[in-house]
């Protein structure tokens, strides 16, 4: 007795029908259309797994190098200039439970010099033992003691190592920094300008940083640029997903008299490119899906048309055209099913041991995806998330499913009498 035996008759026979023609000959072109429909669906279904996949793990590289170097959330003044009782602001944020550390800045956009090379730059006045607690690149500087010629009035920068490659320095070397704005003198406005030594070179790994930051400290920024004190406060998360919903919560909590900013809007026309890629490209290999899925149509068509003898049988022993119609719908049902489970079987696979995969085919063939010579990432990243695989799975079973009514409608109109009229 088999397991089908105790479903109802509508699934048993289109059970039946699923895998008729693998037998014989008659129905061998039919089997064979529906086999290719369940390739397909798996293969549209696995591509969009692992396509998505690798884009969420190049995402995550990228984000992190970035994050290594920024804080989650700013707090600034709206106007500019010096952000008032920033103890008191870092304080009333530090109650919320998502954030775990604060630290004051300065950062203003300058410009760098040495000899005729001349590069802008962001330089940022940070109190050292308290970025260290906020990114990644100030932690790594402190444990290797970089920060710890970060003093008061020694006037000492840390250099992003694109900017100090392009303006030929390395440690120990003087550079100078130009302010904006300048001083009037009776002589007219004169640039303020003020000589540093190189600490220290930090490589995050991301150009924007490595090519354009700057760092010194608080209160040599304060000095040098004229304010009265901090320009903003930046904040750690314990969940950066969440920058979004907590600078919108930290907003509404310290009110309008600062601005607060998270990194995805600091990065904005990354962040949005990003999302906006992953979306085309879901809307893209869905596609491929719905192309297969739909071959499920062709392949039903064949059957009832293979089948209208059987069905005119059924409805004359009482199967009403309801049961008819449920009969072809588990017949493309379970090929949309099987289809999809494999493809998610299959994707997850690769996507899990992509990182062995693609060496493994690069080795084979001899050529490398990804030269490091070109390339900050030279490995092939993989992120799959729950998020993207629920929908691609829902998504093709909505598909299969509906490819399904029409051929099924078709066949519970068969009318008994035309189609046993010449068996």
């Amino acid at each position: 007795m088999s397991w089908t035996s105790a479903l109802p008759y509508e699934w048993q026979i289109g059970w039946r029908y699923t895998r008729a023609g693998r037998a014989g000959r008659r129905n061998g072109f039919i089997s064979f259309i529906s086999f290719v429909s369940v390739i397909g669906i798996a293969l549209g279904v696995m591509a969009l797994i692992v396509v998505l996949s690798v884009m969420n793990g190049f995402q995550k590289e990228v984000r992190d190098r970035m994050l290594s170097a920024i804080a989650h959330v700013e707090i600034l003044q709206p106007q500019g200039g010096a952000l008032p009782d920033w103890q008191a602001v870092a304080a009333k944020a530090k109650e919320d439970p998502a954030v775990v550390a604060a630290a004051p800045f300065i950062a203003v956009q300058s410009l760098l010099a040495r000899g005729e090379d001349m590069r802008g730059a962001i330089v940022r006045g940070v109190l050292p033992a308290a970025e260290s607690q906020i990114t990644d690149l100030a932690s790594k500087l402190q444990s290797d003691g970089t920060f710890a010629q970060l003093q008061p009035g020694a006037w000492r920068i840390v250099l992003g190592a694109e900017l100090a490659r392009a303006l030929g320095v390395k440690v120990g070397d003087p550079v100078t920094l130009i302010a904006p704005g300048g001083q009037v003198t009776p002589a007219g406005v004169v640039p303020r300008l003020k000589q540093f030594t190189v600490a220290g070179v930090f490589n995050v790994g991301h150009y924007e940083y490595d090519s354009a930051l700057a760092l010194i400290h608080l209160d040599d920024a304060a000095k040098l640029y004229r304010t009265d004190g901090p320009t903003g406060v930046q904040l750690k998360l314990a969940d950066v997903q969440k920058a979004r919903e907590v600078g919108w919560r930290l907003a509404d909590t310290l009110g309008p008299e600062v601005r607060v900013r998270d990194w995805t809007r600091t990065n904005a026309a990354w962040y949005d490119a990003v999302q906006i890629e992953k979306r085309m490209m879901f809307i893209i290999l869905t596609l491929i899906v719905a192309v297969a899925a739909f071959n499920l149509v062709s392949t039903l068509v064949m059957t009832v048309t293979d089948k209208r003898a059987d069905i005119a049988i059924l409805r004359t022993i009482g199967a009403s055209p309801r049961s008819v119609m449920g009969i072809f719908v588990v017949q493309g049902a379970t090929a949309g099913v099987i289809g999809t489970l494999t493809g998610v079987g299959l994707g997850l696979l690769i996507a899990f041991n992509i990182g062995v995969i693609v060496p493994a085919i690069e080795h084979t063939l001899g050529v490398a995806f990804l030269p490091s010579s070109v390339y900050l990432i030279n490995r092939m990243p993989s992120d799959p998330q729950m998020a993207d695989i629920l929908p691609i799975a829902l998504i093709s079973l909505v598909l299969a499913f509906l490819a399904t009514l029409y051929p099924s409608w078709r066949a519970s109109r068969v009318n008994p009498a035309e189609a046993l009229r010449y068996e």
